[in-house]
């Protein structure tokens, strides 16, 4: 008998300087550990999900968002945990991107993060970044 998997809902931020992206690197504890993401965090139950990024982003790398754009939306099944990615775009924000939690980052170009390791379900992030900076830096 299979037990249903839960989904857990998770607002992420690409944040952008320039024609580079700020990432984080997961630890290797945890779910998907030493791979590459963009920055965020579960949306809590009653929360809206702008208000979990700029909270997940004040926690997580400590800047303050001033606004972001919709992205994409991503669902994804990883067998032990199902996920919906709510991705927004990040180019408007106070304070420098800066690792909170012990975990790697950097800044990378748009071209690298194909060279990157991510989690399978941000393939499409990555496609939809790349999409985005080709429309917006013609």
């Amino acid at each position: 008998m299979s037990t249903k998997v839960k989904q857990v809902h998770v607002a992420v931020g690409v944040i952008i300087n320039g024609d580079q992206i700020f990432l984080t690197k997961r630890l290797n504890n945890a779910h998907q550990g030493g791979k590459w993401e963009f920055p965020g965090g579960k949306v809590e139950q009653g929360e809206s999900v702008a208000g979990a990024l700029y909270r997940e982003l004040q926690e997580e790398i400590a800047i303050d968002v001033l606004s972001c754009i919709p992205l994409i939306k991503v669902s994804h099944d990883y067998g032990d945990k199902s996920v919906l990615l709510d991705v927004y775009i990040i180019d408007n924000y106070q304070g420098e991107p800066c690792a909170q939690e012990g975990q790697g980052e950097g800044w990378y170009q748009v071209e690298a993060l194909k060279t990157l390791e991510f989690p399978k379900a941000n393939e499409a992030i990555i496609d939809a970044v790349v999409a985005w900076f080709q429309s917006n830096n013609q």
